[in-house]
């Protein structure tokens, strides 16, 4: 009788579920890839990369440019005792025109700069929707994973319910082997229950509020029940014998090609520091008109030309040290590169051993422990139900059932959520940092 109410308790909340509401009267569930689209697509950083980059390119174009001539206009040496035009000589009406010259090559230079610093921007998008699916589904799983083990919870909820019902009723009748102690175990049991059951539904709350950072309201729909199996390449799997090998999957890495063309860009910086050596020239011009003298003679107008140009002789303090910093600012990029660098190996390697025990672990619970955990609980609900076993033993072997699935859950979204981190690592930019880097040339 109790094997067959055991049973039925599996049964009834299915049913219930499956046909309290039309499929729709339920919204469209959010799947994985829903998730990972949606932050995408409404991202603000991304916009705000492809602005940056406009403004670099406007900027080249700029940069290249000589500085806008000057334009003077003046009255000189106008006589203060009858401020007559025509009195003296040297009164004149004087326009003048004055062209500046950088030094050396900075134009061409500062040009080139700017376009290395917009090529930079595509590769930074693409490393930012790589994050972004990593880190959306990161959240996604951790939400997936506390409300399948409140789903999980709640089908053996009403199993622990059932168990305080009988087990109350079969005390009450003094018919069967029901003692008050299994009464107190089997709403001990209950409680715990909703205990966890708290708990879950505080880390879902948790993990939808932190995804609608990415995602906004859409956080709060249901969950798809599946998402997408994320897989590793067999060779990955079988890990790579070198430290060259791992470099080599990671050296396209949008991330990294950014890196090197903040170098790129930094070593302009340097050869705009050695054009500080070269003078900065300027050329001027002035016409004077002078008016007729008093006696009606006419005088000539004058006309100026002149260069000038400065004297780089004190470079020890100022040139010298700027290079030198230029140079250091290099070297600092390139160290930086490879901390970055060893820091992509270590967390590959290790998402790749990971996932190796994981995916051990996986097959141990499905293969055995589940399946033992599962005939345990039988056998004890079985003895159970013969007057031949103990009810403790038979709630233990439910709960220990019941914790094996939800372990296994997070097996599986820890190594989801693992193989996410090596697809990020692995990420390839679609253009490369040459292809970027020419696409900024021909703009020149």
């Amino acid at each position: 009788m109790k094997l067959f109410l055991f049973s039925l308790h599996l049964v009834v909340p299915l049913l219930l579920f499956g046909f309290s509401a039309s499929a729709q009267d339920w919204p469209k569930p959010l799947t994985l890839d829903d998730a990972v689209t949606l932050a995408v697509t409404t991202d603000p950083w991304l916009s705000g990369s492809q602005h940056r980059e406009d403004a670099l390119f406007s900027e080249s174009v700029a940069a290249k440019v000589l500085p806008d001539p000057r334009v003077s206009l003046m009255l000189a040496n106008i006589p203060t005792d009858s401020f007559e035009m025509g009195q003296e000589a040297m009164t004149q009406l004087t326009l003048g025109v004055s062209q500046a010259f950088p030094r050396g090559n900075t134009r061409a230079l500062s040009g080139r700069q700017k376009l290395e610093q917009a090529a930079q921007e595509p590769l930074l998008r693409e490393d930012r929707k790589a994050r972004l699916a990593a880190t959306v589904r990161q959240l996604w799983l951790d939400a997936f994973q506390a409300e399948e083990s409140i789903r999980l919870i709640e089908l053996d909820r009403s199993l622990f319910e059932y168990l305080v019902d009988a087990t109350r009723a079969s005390y009450s009748s003094a018919v069967g082997r029901a003692r008050q102690h299994d009464i107190i175990r089997a709403q001990l049991e209950l409680t715990r229950l909703e205990d966890r059951l708290t708990v879950l539904r505080q880390q879902l709350e948790s993990s939808r509020r932190v995804l609608s950072e990415w995602i906004g309201g859409h956080a709060l729909l249901p969950l798809a029940d599946t998402w997408p199996r994320l897989e590793v390449s067999t060779r990955l799997a079988g890990q790579l014998e070198s430290e060259q090998e791992l470099f080599d999957e990671i050296s396209q890495h949008p991330g990294l090609l950014a890196v090197d063309l903040r170098i790129a860009a930094m070593q302009t910086s340097v050869e705009l520091a050695r054009q500080q050596y070269a003078p900065q020239w300027g050329l001027s011009a002035q016409y004077g008109h002078r008016r007729d003298d008093l006696m009606g003679r006419e005088r000539a107008d004058l006309l100026s030309v002149g260069v000038t140009f400065d004297l780089p002789v004190f470079t020890g303090n100022r040139q010298d040290k700027n290079v030198s910093a230029a140079v250091s600012r290099v070297a600092a990029l390139r160290t930086d590169k490879t901390i970055m660098v060893r820091k992509m190996l270590a967390e590959l390697k290790t998402a790749l051993s990971r996932v190796e025990r994981l995916n051990e672990r996986k097959a141990l619970y499905a293969q055995q422990l589940l399946p033992q955990m599962a005939e345990q609980a039988e056998a004890a609900l079985a003895a159970y139900n013969n007057d031949d076993g103990d009810f403790a033993e038979a709630v233990r072997a439910r709960i220990a059932e019941l914790n094996g699935k939800i372990e296994a859950l997070v097996i599986e979204v820890q190594c989801q959520q693992t193989l996410s981190s090596i697809h990020y690592l692995l990420t390839r930019s679609s253009t490369g940092a040459g292809h970027a880097q020419n696409r900024s040339m021909e703009a020149q």
